[in-house]
Formats: structure tokens, C-alpha cells, sequence
């Protein structure tokens, strides 16, 4: 009989996807069919966790509805070290783009708005009166806490003067593996050396760097067609990443830590309007910007993989919002290492501030908030590709403002669901240095990011 259930419920899920190819023959646009898979997705998640109580059968419909999302999620990955490595190289080989100044903005972009994050997260925090007195564990909550001290010791083994020295590779087709724990920065870094070196082989040998770059701009075009045929499959890729989402959340536990759930959310809004108003001070419009990047944001949201969405966040930045691409490939790859506002900035200051009471210190004493924002804009450096996202984050702050680092471990339940909005929102901050930096260099076409129309095929 359960074999039934699985089969029906996987057949169902597939004829949804059929629906969302159905809209695409009715000429619907792009952004209409994901926000519909996003929504039917929910829905129909929903459905299943209120009407199937065994949570069994629901895991075993999932492990083949989830072939789809995380499939695409695959596909993505799969496609961003080649895109990082022909993309710079490129563009520093062809000098169509001042990538040293643009670097320049683009971590000065990331800085200050993970400082800003941090501040945002730490007065939310407090706002809601939020602390960590009142969380309970269980155990899948002290598991964690556990895994936490084991990272901690990783940490600690481990400086951030050798993070960075480790930016440059010594087997550069390692670190194209996705191996290692700098293996994004590390290919942006051979990328880069590989570009000045074409760029200098044309005062000595121009025959040889002509070859090159021409073969270098037939991988771009194959590469770049690559990325467009994954990216057609955006809406499939949503509709099964969110049903699964819904379907296996636990809601109890949801409703339990709902206080956290929802400063978290406050705190991240405030954050992308903040974006906006950056935006503004360039002689951008906001309103352009976040409705030509709403398919990159709400891939980000289901996927909860600001690597997964690079594929994507750079096709956006050159097709739409007029970014050069040696540039937009900067920017979306140091946006997955650097910076991260939600992961780097806003959680860990609210895990702060949380647990700084139950110390008897006062989280909003300006000593305390100043030295916060400033190991939370540093840490979120110190991270640069490693593995652990928002977790690795908190623990570096919370160690080296002498906090216990197990709170993180109690919110394990809700992780799923606040690291929805955080990857949207890191990826909201990898486009906006784009934009800028293009801007302040003079490179942005501005005739792109004024265009009503929106390419995401």
C-alpha cells in the first residue's frame, strides 16, 4: 500500500511540472512560472504534511521528487567553475574591463554592508526582546552543539592568515574540482593570473595570445549556451526543491521558535531595503534592479545555495542589469565567500546578542555593538571558502567575542527555513556589488539595466 502512496504522490508531483511546461506554450513569462512553482510547491508540500502522518513515506516520495531539485541544484554547480575560470580569464586577456579597480569596489560593497547586517541583526535582536535563556535542546539540538565544538577546533587549527594564504592553489585543477577549502577563491585567483598572463604574452608574442583568446572566446559562447540550457529548467528545479521543503519541515518545532523566525525576517527585509538605498546613491533605480533579479532571488530562497545560484546570478547581472561580465563573474563569486550578509552578518550578531544577557553583559552598550560589528565584518572574510556557511560564521564570532558557541545548535529546527531568506539575501549583496562596481568604473551599460524587457532564457 505504501507503495502506492509513493507512486501516486510522485506522479501528482510530476504532473504539476507538466503544468508549469503547459504555462510556458501559453507564453507566460519567466518570473510569472517560478513565482507559480513556488507557490504550488508550498501548497501541495502542505498538503502532504496534514495529510500523510507518516513521515516515512513522505521521506521516500521525496528522495525521488528531490531528483529534480537537487538535480538542477547539480547542474549549477556543476557549470560554476568553468564559467569562473573562461569568464575572468577573459576579460582580463581581452582588457575590456579594469577587473583591479572593480575588485576594489566590489569588497568594499561586501564590507559594508556585512558591518551594516551585523548592526541590523544585533538591534532586531534586542528589539524582540530575544535570548537564549528561554531554548530548550533536544537532541538532535545537543548533536549539533557538539559538531560545533568539533568546528571550533577546526577553526582554531587552522588561522585565517592560512585561509588566506591558501587562496593560492597549489594544484590549481584541485581547486577546479571544488575541493579545498578556498577551492572559489582559489580558481578566481589562477583565473586571474592566467588572464595577465595572455594579456603580457601580447607585447612579446602576439601570434601565440591571439590564438589563445580566440580559443578563449569559443569556450565563452559554449560555456555560456551550457548555462542557458540549465537555467531553462529554473521552474522544475523550484517547484521540487520547495515541496520537499514543506512536506518534511517540522512545524511544532517552527512554531516554537517563532520569535526567531520572525526577527530574523525583519532583519533581512531591512537589509534588502538597505540594498535599495545603496542603490539610490548611485543614480540606480531600486525597483528596476530587484524585479529584474526576482527568478535569481527566489532560485536563491528554495535552493539555499548562494554556489548553486552563481550560474545564475551572473547571467542576470550581464543579460539584465548591464554588468560587464568579467566583472559580474567577480562579484558573484567573491559574493559566495565574502561578506555574506545573512549568513556572516545578520545571524551571528543575533546569536550575540542572545547570549551576551545571560552574561551579565548588555548587548547594546556601544563597546560591545562596536566590537561586534568589527569581528562580524572581519569574520565574514576570515571564512572565505570554507564549508559551513552561517554555522562556520557564528562560530568564529561568537569564539572571538569569548561566547559559548552552542546556541547555534538549538536552532537547528529552523535552520532550513531562515537559510532561505539568508542565501536570497547574500545573493541580493553579490549583485549589488556588481551593479556598483560597474557603476563607479563607469562600465555599467545603463541602456541594460533601464531595459523593461527581462532575458532569463
Amino acid at each position: 500500500m505504501n507503495t502506492v502512496w509513493i507512486v501516486g504522490i510522485v506522479a501528482a508531483a510530476f504532473l504539476l511540472m507538466y503544468g508549469i511546461r503547459y504555462m510556458k506554450k501559453l507564453n507566460m513569462s519567466f518570473n510569472v512560472r517560478v513565482v507559480t512553482a513556488l507557490a504550488v510547491g508550498i501548497i501541495f508540500g502542505a498538503i502532504l504534511q496534514l495529510t500523510i502522518k507518516d513521515t516515512a513515506l513522505i521521506k521516500k516520495a521525496m528522495s525521488w521528487i528531490t531528483l529534480v531539485g537537487s538535480g538542477y541544484v547539480r547542474l549549477l554547480r556543476m557549470i560554476v567553475y568553468p564559467l569562473i575560470i573562461v569568464s575572468i580569464t577573459k576579460s582580463i586577456a581581452t582588457q575590456k574591463q579594469n577587473i583591479g579597480k572593480a575588485a576594489g569596489r566590489i569588497l568594499a560593497v561586501l564590507m559594508i554592508t556585512v558591518a551594516i547586517s551585523a548592526l541590523v541583526g544585533a538591534l532586531t535582536t534586542s528589539a524582540f526582546g530575544l535570548s537564549a535563556e528561554n531554548l530548550t535542546a533536544g537532541e538532535s539540538e545537543i548533536a549539533r552543539g557538539k559538531a560545533m565544538e568539533g568546528r571550533l577546533h577546526d577553526f582554531e587549527a587552522k588561522p585565517i592568515q592560512q585561509q588566506i594564504l591558501e587562496i593560492i592553489p597549489i594544484n590549481p585543477f584541485y581547486a577546479f574540482s571544488g575541493q579545498g577549502t578556498n577551492a572559489t577563491l582559489a580558481t578566481v585567483f589562477f583565473s586571474a593570473m592566467l588572464g595577465f598572463a595572455a594579456l603580457f604574452l601580447k607585447r612579446s608574442n602576439p601570434e601565440s595570445a591571439d590564438v589563445f583568446i580566440k580559443w578563449l572566446n569559443s569556450c565563452s559562447d559554449v560555456v555560456m549556451r551550457l548555462v542557458r540550457m540549465v537555467l531553462r529548467i529554473t521552474p522544475y528545479g523550484v517547484l521540487a526543491l520547495m515541496i520537499n521543503i514543506t512536506s518534511t519541515s517540522n512545524f511544532s518545532e517552527i512554531l516554537r521558535l517563532i520569535g526567531f523566525i520572525g526577527a530574523s525576517y525583519i532583519a533581512i527585509i531591512i537589509m534588502f531595503i538597505v540594498h535599495g538605498l545603496y542603490l539610490l546613491t548611485a543614480g540606480l533605480n531600486p525597483i528596476t534592479f530587484f524585479k529584474k533579479s526576482f527568478s535569481n532571488l527566489m532560485f536563491a530562497f528554495t535552493s539555499r545555495s548562494s554556489a548553486g545560484t552563481l550560474p545564475l546570478t551572473i547571467s542576470n547581472q550581464v543579460n539584465n542589469l548591464g554588468v560587464p561580465e568579467g566583472i559580474a563573474n567577480l562579484a558573484g563569486s567573491l559574493g559566495t565567500s565574502i561578506g555574506q550578509n545573512g549568513c556572516a552578518g545578520i545571524y551571528p550578531a543575533m546569536l550575540a546578542v542572545m547570549i551576551a544577557p545571560t552574561l551579565g553583559i548588555n548587548p547594546l552598550a556601544p563597546v560591545f555593538l562596536v566590537k561586534l560589528i568589527l569581528i562580524t565584518a572581519l569574520g565574514s572574510f576570515g571564512i572565505v571558502g570554507v564549508g559551513g556557511g552561517a554555522t562556520f560564521a557564528a562560530i568564529i564570532v561568537l569564539s572571538s567575542m569569548g561566547l559559548p558557541i552552542t546556541l547555534a545548535g538549538l536552532l537547528v529546527a529552523i535552520e532550513p527555513l531562515i537559510d532561505m531568506g539568508r542565501t536570497a539575501l547574500n545573493v541580493s549583496d553579490s549583485l549589488l556589488s556588481g551593479v556598483i562596481a560597474a557603476k563607479r568604473t563607469g562600465e555599467l551599460d545603463d541602456t541594460i539595466y533601464n531595459r523593461k524587457e527581462i532575458i532569463v532564457e
